[in-house]
């Protein structure tokens, strides 16, 4: 093998937290190394292949892009931005020697930042810093410069870490320069950078093959495709491998074929060899964690480490009178067999049977987390429902602990005091503030993990939609006290029909309505929030009394106030412990667990009976 075949190798990922410009850049990136025809027309956002992805402009699943620039092959990553996807993280740094931390010139490093720059740090991965968006006319490089290197002291990062070089750019129209001032029309100084300061891959081209599978892709052609670095020796086709599996089981198999990936797509290869990111077919029992190795030196490789899931949901087979009436699939084996089949690519996930019958507890990082797969079903016409999101406690010799979130608010200085005691009711503590030029306030808190599920909404309407919030895994600790479920109950559909305006007309000071004329509903559907703290059952689907007068219809209309629309995001929210979302292709429904009347008043009874007597 040549030696310069794996030194000219760069493999790296790219950190950046949400809409600071990741996608874009990389998109750059591809078409400054010719990957696109000169007159091709392209989509934006190349890498966001997901349709969630480019909806809501984050990554979620890490991919892998090859190009070539002068002779150098820099293999690209891009990895998720946001904490609930670290399980995509955590793998997509297992395969890269460096990182180039891309930062928003206005911004600054962002929460979500510190969770992957941290990740890397720990693995003692240097970085190339981007500073994007220069051109934006608060944009402020050099306090963002120091921004981020005070960053990188309070992550711990070594001398050598610290020592990192900068390079300035607009991503969007694809300059680049090592000063804000004086920007090239190009990347290069970029390209320069990352070939300069980022190491070759430390492999081991004449050693025994091995290479820890980090990705699972899927062809209808070839199957399962397995990815990883190769970190010694080389892979051909028709080789014979161990297949070291993570559980400690082992059996032998014959490599399909082998790809190297190149710009947007894998590339078949006759062989490949150490240093590179690769994929390999033909090992249909292979999975996440794995190692590829020679059956005759074996060496297997530590599985990936991955958090633990903090935040569970319970998914069930839709039982409601509307079921079926646009999912494709609907029953229990089939609920089972597609989260099952998650688990093979998503390692964070966690699935569990329960005693109840048509019943899984599924466990993530984060609602977040939890939302995607739910969406994700729901665009492959899978009908079910799922259930509040509750918090995963563990005993400890400390006692019953409960994860807690590191949550930044940043919030108008006249907000500062509502927010304030929104978070004090939710068990939270500050622990550091910071007063920005522009009147604007940049809070940190520890906060219980349960006192952030339906945070948002309230935080929200408290702020005006002026106020941002992320948060982050802190760490365990013992439990504190209780925290209000919410501050309001539902409004509960009496009747299955048909809701009309005039119903409607004479219950909007009640609260406010999910549905509007024309809706079809259930009994025991919520069909909008009361204003008050308990639940209200109401007649929606009431019609006028019959006289010998013409109505006007059209002034009812007129007169109602539209109804809520809400998102996945917004319906989970607002789930209380006694309901659970009805998630169809075309409709998302909140309803009670109990849709009778009678025999939910009854069990609601006994409940606060029982809570009284413990309290005694």
């Amino acid at each position: 093998m040549n030696q310069n075949e794996f030194t000219q190798i760069r493999n790296i990922a790219i950190i950046a937290h949400v809409d600071h410009g990741k996608t874009t850049l990389v998109d750059a990136m591809l078409r400054q190394t010719n990957v696109f025809r000169q007159n091709q027309k392209v989509d934006d956002r190349i890498l966001d292949s997901n349709d969630l992805e480019k909806e809501r402009g984050i990554t979620i699943l890490s991919k892998n892009t090859g190009i070539v620039y002068k002779n150098t092959t820099i293999n690209i990553v891009d990895t998720p931005g946001h904490a609930d996807f670290g399980g995509e993280v955590e793998r997509a740094l297992n395969m890269v020697d460096g990182v180039v931390l891309l930062i928003d010139a206005v911004e600054g490093p962002m929460p979500q930042t510190r969770f992957v720059l941290r990740q890397a740090l720990q693995r003692k991965l240097k970085a190339v810093v981007v500073v994007n968006k220069v051109d934006r006319p608060a944009s402020r490089p050099a306090i963002v410069v120091e921004e981020t290197y005070d960053l990188f002291i309070d992550l711990g990062a070594d001398d050598h870490q610290i020592d990192f070089p900068v390079v300035y750019t607009i991503a969007l129209e694809g300059k680049s320069g090592l000063s804000p001032d004086e920007l090239e029309d190009n990347l290069q100084p970029l390209f320069t950078q990352i070939i300069d300061h980022l190491p070759a891959p430390e492999v081991n081209p004449e050693g025994s093959p091995q290479m820890l599978v980090t990705t699972i892709e899927y062809s209808n052609f070839v199957g399962k495709i397995a990815v990883g670095r190769l970190n010694s020796g080389r892979m051909f086709s028709g080789q014979n491998i161990l297949h070291a599996k993570a559980d400690g089981e082992s059996d032998l198999a014959t490599i399909g074929q082998t790809y190297i990936f190149r710009n947007l797509k894998r590339e078949e290869q006759e062989v490949v060899t150490a240093g590179n990111i690769v994929a390999v077919s033909g090992i249909e029992s292979v999975g996440i964690g794995d190692t590829l190795t020679d059956p005759e030196n074996p060496q297997p490789l530590p599985p990936i480490k991955v958090e633990e899931p903090t935040v569970r949901m319970t998914f069930g087979v839709n039982d409601s009178p509307f079921s079926g009436r646009s999912g494709k699939f609907l029953t229990s084996r089939q609920i089972r067999e597609r989260l099952w089949r998650e688990l093979e690519s998503n390692v964070s996930l966690r699935v569990e049977e329960t005693s109840v019958a048509n019943e899984f507890v599924v466990a993530g990082r984060g609602e977040l987390h939890l939302a995607i797969l739910i969406e994700t079903m729901r665009r492959e016409l899978y009908e079910f429902t799922v259930s509040k999101p509750e918090v995963i406690y563990r005993q400890s010799t400390k006692g019953l602990e409960e994860p807690v979130e590191h949550v930044f608010i940043e919030v108008g200085n006249d907000y500062l005091g509502a927010v304030s005691e929104l978070i004090n009711q939710r068990q939270g503590r500050l622990v550091d503030l910071r007063y920005n030029e522009d009147n604007s306030v940049l809070a940190e808190y520890h906060v219980p993990t349960r006192g952030i599920l339906g945070f948002r909404q309230p935080f929200l309407t408290i702020t005006r939609g002026t106020g941002t919030f992320h948060s982050l895994f802190h760490q365990y600790a013992p439990k504190v006290g209780e925290i209000l479920d919410r501050e309001f109950g539902s409004l509960i559909a009496l009747e299955t029909g048909t809701v009309k305006a005039y119903a409607l007309e004479h219950l909007q000071q009640r609260g406010t309505f999910f549905v509007s004329p024309g809706d079809e509903v259930y009994s025991g559907q919520v069909v909008g929030q009361n204003i008050r703290y308990e639940d209200l059952v109401i007649n929606v689907c009431k019609t006028k009394n019959q006289t010998g007068h013409r109505s006007t219809p059209k002034a009812t209309v007129k007169a109602l106030a539209p109804a809520r629309i809400l998102s996945l995001d917004d319906a989970v929210e607002y789930l209380s412990f006694d309901e659970i979302l009805e998630v169809t292709p075309i409709a998302l429904r909140i309803r009670k667990k109990n849709l009778n009347h009678e025999q939910r008043i009854r069990t609601e009874k006994k409940r606060k009976s029982e809570q009284e007597g413990t309290a005694i």
